[in-house]
Order: structure tokens, then C-alpha cells, then sequence
């Protein structure tokens, strides 16, 4: 049944509405939420095929399940990051105020609609600059809780982060605070639907309602992630400007020392810089919008022991 969880006046007669389904029906309560930042709809292709499954099939389900599509509309339909009428960034929001600004107030209105729950699963799709395997970041400080329930949602990697002050205003931070188990999911890239890396997380879904005791059909065999740290993921950034030309594909390989890539100088023909990898691992990061600058990240590759 679609509810509305907020719904706001906007100028010339326009309201803003944000929505969820909700299927089943007592139990425990399992969310997924996406499209926090308008320009990542990954999470937009598995949330309908979750949909229609779920929809297809009640009687394997046992509980309740909530899908929020689109946590930014407003984004979504202005192919927007953030927030456009104001120029926030939504996911350093929360948990908000009922009594502050409109994107706090909506902040406020879904932090509390999503507390309580069995377990979020947050997804989002990097931005239009880079492209990521599909993967789970958690936070050092919940990994113990967390990493168990990351390893049931098929993905390939789990990185488990440092803490950070900006990260006390995300939506995963508060519902973790507010001990509701929340796990964030990278993958693809922005603007994009990748079919496969939607697919692979469906069933991850599955597999962590199977844990959970709210899914009684069938789920495939799952991945065994990778897991990494901080101290073991190593950054590529250009030194300069110009055109950032890929020399390996996506979740390569690489050995210490290999060429990953290129920035180039269309204008004179040179080529300004040559980046090799720093250690032999798994290139799980690796950009995708080609015009670089000083400092524009390249590629993450995550260590891996010979």
C-alpha cells in the first residue's frame, strides 16, 4: 500500500510528496531506501524488481517490508544531486528538526518513519564522476554489528570506514544511532542503471530477509565479499588537468606498478601524467567522467595479500 510519508506546499500551488510502499504486514519491518541524491538511480531498478516480487509472492514473505523510492523527488526530476531548492547536499541533513527548514523538517519526518526497523538498507550510485563495484560501507564503530548482516547482501566488498564527523549527518549514522541497523550500498555510477549489479543486490536483499526470518522463498548463492579498511585501500589523484584515458577495465586486477591510466593534454598532445598502481589489488573504484583537474580522484584499489 503506498502511504505518504511527508508532503509539503511548494510555490505556485505545488506540493512535494515522499512516498512508500509498504507490503505485508506485521512481524518485523525491513527498509530500503534510495534516491537521496537525484542524480543516483541504481537503487531505483532494484527497488522495483523488490517491488514486484514481493507483490508477486506474498506468502514468502513474513513481516513487513517498506520501499522508498525516492527519498530527493525533487532531484530525481531535475537530474539534481542534492536538494534544488536549496542547494543541499540531503544526506547531511539528518536526523533534523521538525521545527528548522524544509529539508530539515523532511530529514526529521523520515528519520522517524525509518527508526525502529529490523534493518535499512541504504543505496546509493557514487555520482556521474566515478563507478563502483558493488559494495557495503560500514562504519568502524558499528562494524561489529553490521559486517555479519553485509557479508548476507551479496556484494563484493565491504569496506569498513573511519569515523568521520560529515558522516554524523547521514541518514545511515542516525539510524544507526538511533539503533536501527543500517547498511550503505555503492555501486554503478551515476545517471545509470546497471542491470547486473541491481540483480546481484536483489538477492542479497533476499538473502538478508532469509536471515532475518521474513522470506521464505528461494535465494541464490551468495558472494563472499572482500574485507578491507582504510589502511589497506589506496587512492590514485591527478596531479593536474586533462583527460583522464583508463589503460584497465573496471574490477581489474592489478599488480604494483601496473599503468592504470593516463591524463592527457588535448591541446598539445602530451601526455601529462602516467598513473601506476601503488600495490597489487582489486581496482574497485575507477573514473568514469574523463575531464580531470588538480586533485580529481582516479581509482581506489583495495590491497589484496598474493
Amino acid at each position: 500500500m503506498v502511504q505518504e510519508v511527508v508532503r509539503l506546499p511548494l510555490a505556485v500551488g505545488e506540493e512535494l510528496a515522499i512516498r512508500k510502499n509498504r507490503l505485508g504486514e506485521g512481524g518485523k519491518r525491513f527498509c530500503v531506501v534510495t534516491g537521496t541524491h537525484g542524480d543516483e538511480l541504481e537503487g531505483q531498478y532494484v527497488v522495483w524488481r523488490l517491488n514486484r516480487l514481493l507483490t508477486e509472492n506474498p506468502e514468502w514473505l513474513c513481516g513487513t517490508v517498506d520501499l522508498y523510492p525516492a527519498l530527493n523527488p525533487l532531484g530525481i526530476s531535475t537530474i539534481t544531486r542534492g536538494i534544488p531548492l536549496c542547494d543541499l547536499d540531503m544526506n547531511r541533513t539528518f536526523p533534523g528538526s521538525e521545527t528548522g527548514s524544509m529539508s530539515e523538517y523532511i530529514a526529521a519526518k523520515l528519520t522517524e518513519d525509518l527508526k525502529g526497523a529490523a534493518a535499512c538498507v541504504d543505496i546509493h550510485a557514487s555520482n556521474i564522476f566515478l563507478r563502483e563495484i558493488p559494495q557495503v560501507r560500514v562504519n568502524v564503530n558499528t562494524a561489529s554489528r553490521l559486517v555479519p548482516m553485509a557479508k548476507r547482501l551479496n556484494m563484493d566488498f565491504i569496506w569498513v570506514h573511519a569515523a568521520a564527523t560529515v558522516l554524523e549527518s547521514t541518514l545511515a549514522y542516525n539510524l544507526n544511532a538511533l539503533d536501527t541497523p543500517t547498511l550503505v550500498v555503492e555501486m554503478g555510477v551515476g545517471m545509470r542503471l546497471t542491470r547486473s549489479y541491481g540483480d546481484q543486490l536483489l538477492n542479497g536483499l533476499l538473502s538478508l530477509m532469509q536471515s532475518l526470518g521474513m522470506w521464505k522463498g528461494p535465494v541464490d548463492p551468495i558472494t563472499d565479499p572482500l574485507l578491507g579498511d582504510d589502511g589497506n585501500v589506496s587512492f590514485l589523484n591527478a596531479s593536474g588537468p586533462g583527460i583522464f584515458v583508463p589503460c584497465v577495465g573496471h574490477a581489474a586486477r592489478v599488480e604494483k606498478g601496473q599503468e592504470v591510466g593516463i591524463v592527457a593534454d588535448p591541446l598539445t598532445g602530451e601526455i601529462r601524467e602516467t598513473l601506476k598502481s601503488p600495490v597489487s589489488g582489486l581496482l574497485f573504484t575507477l573514473r568514469e567522467y574523463p575531464v580531470v583537474y588538480e586533485g580529481s580522484l582516479l581509482a581506489r584499489i583495495l590491497e589484496l595479500q598474493a
